[in-house]
């Protein structure tokens, strides 16, 4: 096991009703701006119990944050910050209102362009707005880690960045908040999660075994609750497992004290920001091609990973492997994603342009070994067609 530190603030509040907790999280004299995306939270009821849980507090709102937040759009959330000088931010939403409103909290207080947050990736953040979160999308895990995913319209980019500033003091984690999610939301969500541990389990062994034995029981809790998701979408119990997944797949947790790999979103984002696929979708796409085109590299925690996610035993190591591959891919599949870029409409035109992208990003040595180059990763997005 390689050396760590691990330091999770975030204060999590898990179960039904915790939103009559909120107003205890928040200081008493905040100027607080609420944080949301396309209004779904207004007609499911979320936001009414946001503000009668903070009756009496100075409370403002900005609305309208989009999936893959928009850089252009949080701009004018910074603005409204400043001229009403906003002291606490609560996104109210899941991991896309989540990630913008990181951005807000760091960009208002910034000195110079707000997109160098994104260039440095976070780096030269000094302070930010605190915040907090109810989260209504269990996917991404933000509600309790410091990373964040920005995409600038104008320009195409989609670019991460990271901040302990940014780190949310709370997360309230109501299950039945869930219920109303649209069947494509709750696949993406789960196969989010699914990948966000995949991420960081299939690499290479560093005789991690609690890490290890952690993110397995992650992916076996997510391959079995996610098609009941589907089929009984107001199961407390089903929803509850889903939920604390996906925080627990990117808290922090089970990265600690082990290579990380990240090639799979990377080659996804571009996906998202040339062609607006969801982040989902694009990390069912890429994964199983990833697992297949690495094989070598990942041989020995594929096997692994058949043996203890997929139960399979039989079969020389390639058969294992294989099996552990169409598995996954058959996974998403039967959570409603499609794998193959063909299904999207998309024919391979655009890949040379996602290549100069990843390029422009510096994303040119890929992979927890740093070997995947853009020659490699032009043959992945080839064999995801």
């Amino acid at each position: 096991m390689e050396n760590f530190i691990l330091h999770t603030p975030t204060r999590v509040l898990f179960g039904k009703n915790q939103i009559s907790n909120l107003r205890n999280e928040v200081p008493s004299d905040a100027r607080i701006l609420i944080t949301y995306g396309g209004g779904s939270v207004k007609r499911n009821g979320v936001l009414d119990k946001v503000y009668s849980a903070l009756a009496g507090m100075h409370v403002s709102e900005f609305g309208g944050i989009e999936p893959n937040p928009a850089y252009e759009t949080l701009m004018k959330a910074v603005e409204q910050v400043r001229n009403e000088k906003i002291d606490f931010l609560l996104a109210v939403g899941g991991g896309s209102v989540l990630d913008g409103t990181k951005f807000i909290a760091a960009a208002a207080d910034y000195e110079g362009d707000p997109w160098n947050i994104m260039e440095t990736v976070g780096s030269k953040i000094t302070r930010a707005i605190p915040l907090g979160s109810v989260l209504t999308l269990p996917a991404t895990g933000s509600e309790m880690n410091a990373g964040a995913v920005i995409t600038r319209r104008t320009t195409g980019d989609k670019q991460h960045f990271f901040s302990r500033h940014v780190m949310p003091k709370f997360a309230i984690l109501d299950p039945e908040y869930t219920y109303s999610l649209p069947p494509r939301q709750v696949a993406n969500g789960v196969v989010d999660a699914f990948i966000h541990v995949m991420e960081q389990y299939l690499t290479y062994p560093v005789d991690a075994k609690v890490q290890d034995r952690f993110a397995e029981g992650l992916l076996q809790t997510l391959i079995e609750e996610g098609p009941k998701a589907l089929q009984e979408p107001e199961n407390y119990a089903v929803r509850a497992n889903i939920m604390w997944s996906a925080t627990m797949a990117l808290n922090g947790l089970i990265a600690t004290g082990v290579p990380v790999d990240w090639a799979t979103h990377m080659l996804g984002h571009e996906l998202t920001a040339m062609h607006g696929m969801d982040h989902g979708q694009t990390l069912a796409v890429i994964l199983p091609v990833m697992m297949q085109y690495k094989r070598q590299q990942k041989h020995a925690k594929l096997l692994q990973y058949a043996e203890r996610v997929w139960n399979l035993r039989d079969g020389s190591e390639d058969q294992r492997i294989d099996g552990a591959i169409a598995a996954t891919r058959n996974f998403f599949e039967q959570m409603g994603i499609k794998t193959h870029l063909r299904d999207y409409g998309l024919d391979g035109s655009t890949i040379p342009a996602m290549l100069e992208k990843l390029q422009e990003h510096g994303m040119t040595a890929l992979g927890e070994h740093g070997d995947i180059t853009p020659e490699d990763s032009r043959k992945i997005y080839e064999a995801a067609l």
